[in-house]
C-alpha cells in the first residue's frame, strides 16, 4: 500500500467521520439545515490539517535520521541546487575531504539565481581537524582548519578585469605591476601560505563554515535508499563580518556524491565539474510567489542563539492574513519541546526584488501572539517577569497557552507587539514536484528585519506545501441555483465529499474499478 493510501486511510476517513457521516448527517440527508458549502469547507479543513500534522509528526518522530558522532566527512560532497548567500551571492559547492585530513573545495559563483552562467571559481586547499562535540550547538562537531592556498579562476574576460581591479583596490601592491590585468581561464593566487600574502577579503571570502559540522544519514521514505548530508556552519549575513564570525547555525546541506538523492540532477552536474569546467545548471523560469495554503518545515531547523524549531505557516490569500506556529525544542532532532508560539497578522505583497533575482518583497505585520510553555524550565522563566512584560504575572503553567497581545508581546522571549518585518520570498519545486517556499534569512546578529534596508538577501531552509488553500467556488460543483435530483435547490449532497469518498473507495479497492 502506497504512502498516499495509508495517509488517506489514517487521516481522511476519521476526518470525514468527525464531520458527519453517521445517521442524521447532512451527507446522508441532503435536506439537512447545514449549509453544504460550510460542510465542504469543514471536511477540506480537517483533511489538510491532518496532512500537515502528519508531516510534522514525521519530523518529531526522528524522520529516520541517524546522526554520526563524531562525523565521518571523508568523501565528496556537492550542492543540491543553486545556493544563495547574503549579498546576494549565487553559488554551488563541491568539497572533497581526503583520508589524510586534507581537503580541496570548489566554490563556483554565478551572475544569476539559476546558476547557469558561471563568473568565477574559488579553489580552496587546506587541512581540517575535528575536535569535540560542540558545547554551543547540540548535535554539531567543532573543527579547526588551516588554509594552504586559495586560487581564483575567472570564466569571462569582463569578470577577470573586474576582479583584478577589485583586488588591486582592496590590497594595493598585491598584484605585481608587470602582471597586468587578469585574463579568463588562468588560476591566480589569493592566498599564498608560503609567503603569507593574501587578499581573500576582496571577494569577501572566509572558510569558517568548516568550524561546525554535522553529518546526517537518512532513508528516503518513498524509495528507501540511503542519502548522506553534510551540514557546514552558516555564513554571516553581513559580508564584512564573515572573517570574525564563528558559526552558530548551518547552511543548506551538501549531499554525498556517492549517496545522494537519485532525483537530484544538480548533484550529478556539480560532482563532475572542476575549476575549468564549472557546473551549469539547467535554466528554469522563476515561479511566481503565491502565499496561500499551508506550509511546514521539512526538517528540524537550527537558528543562531541555539534554537531548534519547526514551523507551520498558514496563508489566507483572500484577505491577506497569515498565521504562524513556531514549535521550539531543546534538541537538534526536535523531540523535546520547550515552548510554542502562535502568531497572526496581515501581509502585503510588494514588488520583485531589485537586489535578489527570483525574490519577491513582502511586508508582514504581527498583531496577535500566544505562547505555550512546554517544559518546567520555560514556565519558571516566564513566571519571573512582571505582569506588563509577558502575560499574566506568575500564572504560567506547562502546556497552558496564554495570549500575550495585551502585554505587547513577551520580553522574556524578545518579542514585542505590534511588529513589522520586511520580508523576501521565493518559490521552487523539488524533484518530486512539491512546492517549496523560502523566506528571508534572519540576521546573524539576532536583530529583526524591521527596516527596508535590513531586508534579507538570502533565505532560510525552505518550507514544503502540506495543503493548498480552500478550492475556489468555480473549482467545485455548483451548490446553488439549480435543482439536483434527490434534493431541493441549495440542499444537494456535497460534491467534494462525494468525490473524496469515491476516491477513497478506489484506493481501498483499486482492482474492482480497473
Amino acid at each position: 500500500m502506497s504512502w498516499r493510501r495509508r495517509l488517506l486511510l489514517r487521516y481522511l476517513l476519521p476526518a470525514l467521520l468527525l464531520h458527519g457521516l453517521g445517521e442524521g448527517s447532512a451527507l446522508l440527508h441532503p435536506d439537512s439545515r447545514s449549509h453544504p458549502r460550510s460542510l465542504e469547507k469543514s471536511a477540506w479543513r480537517a483533511f489538510r490539517e491532518s496532512q500537515c500534522r502528519h508531516m510534522l509528526k514525521h519530523l518529531h518522530n526522528g524522520a529516520r535520521v541517524t546522526v554520526q558522532m563524531p562525523p565521518t566527512v571523508e568523501g565528496h560532497w556537492v550542492s543540491t541546487g543553486c545556493e544563495v548567500r547574503s549579498g546576494p551571492e549565487f553559488l554551488t559547492r563541491s568539497y572533497r575531504f581526503y583520508p589524510n585530513n586534507t581537503f580541496k573545495a570548489y566554490q563556483f559563483y554565478y551572475d544569476s539565481n539559476r546558476c547557469t552562467d558561471p563568473t568565477y571559481t574559488l579553489v580552496i586547499r587546506g587541512k581540517i581537524r575535528l575536535r569535540q562535540a560542540s558545547w554551543i550547538i547540540r548535535g554539531g562537531t567543532e573543527a579547526d582548519y588551516q588554509l594552504h592556498g586559495v586560487q581564483v579562476i575567472c570564466h569571462t574576460e569582463m569578470v577577470a578585469q573586474q576582479l583584478s581591479w577589485q583586488v588591486n583596490r582592496t590590497c594595493p601592491g598585491f598584484l605585481a605591476a608587470a602582471q597586468g590585468p587578469w585574463v579568463r581561464g588562468v588560476a591566480y593566487e589569493l592566498w599564498r601560505a608560503a609567503s603569507g600574502c593574501e587578499c581573500t577579503r576582496a571577494v569577501h571570502f572566509a572558510m569558517h563554515e568548516l568550524q561546525l559540522l554535522r553529518v546526517e544519514k537518512h532513508y528516503l521514505h518513498h524509495l528507501d535508499y540511503l542519502v548522506e548530508e553534510l551540514f557546514l556552519g552558516d555564513i554571516h549575513t553581513d559580508a564584512t563580518q564573515r572573517t570574525f564570525y564563528r558559526p552558530s547555525s548551518y547552511q543548506p546541506p551538501l549531499q554525498s556524491a556517492q549517496n545522494h538523492d537519485h532525483a537530484c540532477s544538480a548533484c550529478q552536474i556539480v560532482s563532475s565539474s572542476d575549476e575549468h569546467h564549472p557546473p551549469r545548471l539547467p535554466p528554469q523560469a522563476d515561479l511566481p510567489v503565491g502565499l496561500h495554503g499551508e506550509w511546514v518545515s521539512q526538517r528540524c531547523e537550527v537558528r543562531p542563539e541555539v534554537l531548534f524549531l519547526t514551523r507551520h505557516f498558514v496563508f489566507h490569500d483572500n484577505n491577506h492574513t497569515w498565521e504562524g506556529h513556531y514549535y521550539h525544542y531543546s534538541d537538534p532532532v526536535c523531540k523535546h519541546p520547550t515552548f510554542t508560539i502562535y502568531a497572526r497578522g496581515r501581509y502585503s505583497r510588494g514588488v520583485l526584488s531589485p537586489r535578489v533575482l527570483g525574490g519577491t518583497e513582502f511586508l508582514f505585520k504581527v498583531t496577535h501572539m500566544k505562547v505555550t510553555p512546554m517544559d518546567v524550565a520555560t514556565a519558571s522563566l516566564l513566571n519571573v517577569f512582571s505582569g506588563d512584560e509577558c502575560g499574566a504575572e506568575g500564572s504560567w503553567q506547562v502546556g497552558v497557552q496564554q495570549d500575550v497581545t495585551h502585554t505587547n508581546g513577551c520580553v522574556a522571549l524578545g518579542i514585542s507587539l505590534p511588529h513589522t518585518e520586511y520580508e523576501i520570498f521565493k518559490m521552487e519545486q523539488d524533484s518530486q514536484g512539491r512546492y517549496l517556499l523560502f523566506n528571508g534569512q534572519r540576521p546573524s546578529d539576532g536583530s529583526s528585519p524591521d527596516r527596508p534596508e535590513k531586508r534579507a538577501t538570502s533565505y532560510q531552509m525552505p518550507l514544503v506545501q502540506c495543503a493548498s488553500s480552500w478550492p475556489k467556488a468555480e473549482d467545485l460543483a455548483a451548490d446553488r441555483g439549480s435543482p439536483r435530483r434527490g434534493g431541493a435547490p441549495g440542499r444537494c449532497a456535497q460534491p467534494l465529499l462525494l468525490v473524496v469518498l469515491l476516491g477513497l473507495g478506489t484506493l481501498l479497492y483499486p482492482s474492482s474499478l480497473r
